[in-house]
Parts: structure tokens; C-alpha cells; sequence
């Protein structure tokens, strides 16, 4: 017997389906970086041959997850919106986590608990600390920026109003997946990650996603912010 949708039902079939397969899954998780990467990179991450993953990144192109950008010969592959980097994020709160079974592996379990990109804004306790300090600092009022907040980020070199007009939540709450507690989304977030990264504050690591606060980073926030907060994160050795 056929499925019969209601008239405004979304097909949520066939997006599940794309996202369901292991390599492809691997590959859209890699992605969640926030950048763009070669398909070899991508191939390489999944732990598939280069064929193989050329055939699921054009699956994944035909579904509209992912998107290509061509520089000269080459093409790179990023996710294709922050709304697909939303789904992926829901995902890994609600999935298990995989088994441990290295030493290398735990070493990276605690660099993403530590600090991370989730798409284009920070995550870990890094980020949940950032969102806190806001809160206490008398800058984040709900999900709305008070006249301090603006003359501190506006200090940080965030554009808030650019962030408003985007066409995006301005400041939600991301439940983060490893620490169970918010940290800050949205325009917002991806304005203040982005103005972070620019000023050298955190740097990205080898291990995709993982992001490091730098020495500069560390007494820029400490000026920025009269607690300590978020100045007490160092990176995992």
C-alpha cells in the first residue's frame, strides 16, 4: 500500500535515506567543520576509495546536502546551509557515540569536548562558557542584545546588526551534544566565532572541527570580560 502524505507533509524519506549510509554520514559529519574539503580528504575520512565517494558526494549533490566549489581543477565539497548543519547536530544529540578504542581517539574525544566549531559557531565548553559569559556580562537578554552587549561585541569587531538582517535565527540556543547545555547559535554565534577566528583568538587544529584558544586569544578574553571563565580553557595534550 503507497504512503499517503497530507497535503503540507514534507518527504523526510528520501533525506534520511542520503544521510543514513555510513560513508555518507562520515563525510556529511566531516563536513560539519564548516569548511570546504576535497573529495580525497572526504574519501580518505569515510574510509572508502576515491570512486566510492565520488559516487555518494554526487548522491548527496543530487539531494541538495551538500554544494561544490571549483577553484581552478579542483572542486571542494561544504554542506549545504546551516539548515542542513541544524539536522546533523539534532542527530548526533539523540544517536550513541562510538566506541573508543585508541588512544588517538580519546585524545580527539577531548578536543571536541573541549572547544569545536558546530558549523560556523564555537561549541564544547568553550562555547557554552562564551554563551554564560554573556548572560552574566549583562550582554545577552533571552535571545536579544542589550546596549552593552552591542558596545562589547561591537569592541570584538561583531557587526550586530549585520547579524539580524541575516537571513537566519539571530541568537538561538544550540543544545550542545557533548556538554548537554547551551551554547550560542545562529547569526549571532556564527558573527562572534568568525570574529574570534579573524583576531587569531582560536585556531583550528588538525583534527576536523577541533579548535584551540590561542595565548593571544586567552588574554584578549580576559580583557574583554572581567571573569575568568572563558580564559580557563587550555589545550589537551
Amino acid at each position: 500500500m503507497a504512503v499517503e502524505h497530507l497535503a503540507h507533509d514534507a518527504d523526510i524519506a528520501p533525506v534520511a535515506a542520503l544521510i543514513a549510509e555510513p560513508a555518507r554520514a562520515a563525510m556529511l559529519t566531516a563536513l560539519l567543520d564548516g569548511r570546504a574539503l576535497a573529495a580525497g580528504e572526504l574519501a580518505r575520512m569515510a574510509g572508502v576509495s576515491a570512486a566510492t565517494a565520488s559516487a555518494h558526494l554526487a548522491r548527496l549533490l543530487d539531494g541538495r546536502l551538500v554544494d561544490v566549489v571549483r577553484q581552478g581543477r579542483h572542486r571542494y565539497y561544504r554542506l549545504a546551509g546551516h539548515e542542513i548543519a541544524e539536522v546533523l547536530e539534532v542527530m548526533a544529540r539523540i544517536s550513541a557515540r562510538p566506541p573508543v578504542r585508541s588512544l588517538r581517539q580519546s585524545r580527539q574525544a577531548r578536543r571536541l569536548e573541549e572547544a569545536r566549531t558546530c558549523y560556523d559557531h564555537l561549541a564544547g565548553r568553550a562555547g557554552v562558557a562564551l554563551l554564560d559569559q554573556l548572560r552574566q556580562g549583562g550582554c545577552l537578554l533571552g535571545q536579544e542584545v542589550t546596549e552593552a552587549g552591542e558596545r562589547l561585541l561591537g569592541g570584538l569587531g561583531v557587526d550586530v546588526e549585520a547579524a539580524r538582517a541575516a537571513r537566519r535565527r539571530f541568537a538561538p540556543e544550540c543544545l550542545d551534544w557533548t556538554e548537554r547545555r547551551a551554547h550560542l547559535g545562529g547569526a549571532l554565534g556564527a558573527a562572534i566565532t568568525a570574529a574570534l577566528f579573524d583576531r587569531g583568538w582560536y585556531r583550528r587544529e588538525a583534527v576536523p572541527r577541533a579548535v584551540t584558544l590561542t595565548e593571544a586569544g586567552r588574554e584578549g578574553l580576559a580583557a574583554l570580560f572581567s571573569g575568568k571563565e572563558l580564559t580557563s580553557h587550555t589545550p589537551v595534550t
